[in-house]
């Protein structure tokens, strides 16, 4: 577009009797391609070169490259936030000034553009530069309120994707932390369901085979134990892998999650298994749901620990007391002394994430008076998010 403007200009400039010298206006044209070409690349010097080629171009020229700095200042309103834009606009029309006063004094003492002078400038140089002054800023002044409208626009928009883009990462993120925390909850479901069951079978197995030649019965019974273990532990996992798998099955095919009403049946499924439980329940238990699987998980993992790992115990002692605010749990039993600094396990560390749920503490460790003691005590209000 300015090449053809400035070769139209130029071609009615040589037309007589007003011509125009042809050298400059060449010189000229050449400049403000240039400034056009590395605008993007250097925009302070291309900027620089355009307002100063207009103001050369009102004084020696075709008047073509007045349209640079129109560009110029379009550019830097679009491309830069308000002081440098309006800097810029100070600096065109600082530009503009100039080349009014060339203008108006070319009217009378140099060659006209166009052969308009006589028509737009008269005698008055004062009046002429007021003329031509604010013709020229008000083209630049519509042109600066364009550029930085468009580059409003432009950043706002740039900002919203930006925003887009952050709250989408975000969002994946939530997604990929939900996902980790709900293979931990159902590793740490699947942990208890297995070591239990699994502890509770390999007891009551030892006990079967014992009593196989001279109690064939109560081997038999024992062996029933073990099926009814494995069927419902079966049933636990079943339950836990189909709350990740979409297979479309229903909730009402599974059992419900145990709670702390089922703690007198988890404790005879240890007496079963040989191990001497004696349960405690204090208060009334909550109706939370989580809080109470989370109490029954505990007595489990805890009883489970005791049948696996102590040698020559005499009795279990299981205490579970609710009251308004929270509930406590302690088990222990009095099996032989137990070094201090055992490391812990899957089994206690499961039961330390399950208590921080509910903002509350564990105690865990050698008992002084010998073997082995958990005290837990979780708050009744919400699990802590």
């Amino acid at each position: 577009m300015y090449a053809v403007l400035a070769v139209g200009l130029a071609a009615l400039s040589l037309e007589p009797p007003h011509s125009t010298p042809l050298w400059p206006m060449v010189l000229l044209g050449i400049g403000g391609l240039a400034a056009l070409t590395i605008r993007h690349r250097y925009p302070r010097l291309s900027f620089g070169a355009a307002v100063t080629l207009s103001v050369l171009s009102l004084a020696c020229g075709s008047g073509a490259e007045s349209l640079l700095a129109v560009v110029a200042v379009y550019s830097a309103g679009a491309r830069h936030k308000g002081r440098i834009a309006w800097l810029s606009f100070g600096i065109a029309m600082a530009s503009a000034a100039i080349g009014a006063v060339a203008l108006s004094m070319r009217g009378t003492v140099g060659p006209p553009i166009l052969g308009l002078a006589p028509r737009i400038l008269g005698r008055d140089p004062l009046l002429d530069w007021a003329n031509v002054f604010l013709i020229i800023a008000a083209v630049l002044l519509i042109v600066a309120l364009l550029g930085t409208n468009a580059g409003h626009r432009r950043r706002y928009i740039g900002e919203l994707v930006v925003r887009a883009e952050r709250l989408a990462r975000e969002r994946d993120q939530q997604v990929e932390i939900a996902r980790a925390l709900e293979r931990e909850r159902i590793a740490r479901e699947m942990h208890d369901v297995i070591a239990h069951s699994l502890s509770v079978i390999i007891a009551v197995s030892d006990g079967a085979h014992a009593a196989a030649d001279d109690r064939p019965a109560e081997a038999k019974a024992a062996i029933a134990r073990v099926a009814e273990t494995g069927r419902r532990a079966l049933g636990e996992v079943r339950r836990l892998l189909g709350s990740v798998r979409d297979d479309g099955g229903s909730a009402q095919e599974h059992e419900p999650q145990p709670d702390a009403s089922r703690l007198a049946t988890l404790a005879g499924e240890f007496v079963a298994a040989g191990l001497p439980v004696r349960l405690t329940v204090a208060g009334t238990p909550s109706t939370d749901p989580g809080l109470g699987l989370t109490v029954y998980r505990i007595v489990q993992e805890s009883l489970t620990n005791v049948l696996r790992h102590a040698r020559q115990v005499r009795a279990v002692t299981v205490t579970v007391a609710w009251t308004a605010d929270d509930v406590t749990i302690h088990v222990r039993d009095d099996g032989p002394p137990i070094a201090a600094g055992t490391e812990e396990g899957r089994g206690l560390l499961g039961i330390r994430e399950r208590v921080a749920l509910y903002g509350g503490t564990v105690d865990a460790g050698p008992d002084v008076e010998g073997g082995w003691r958990v005290l837990a005590r979780l708050r009744s209000g919400d699990p802590q998010s």
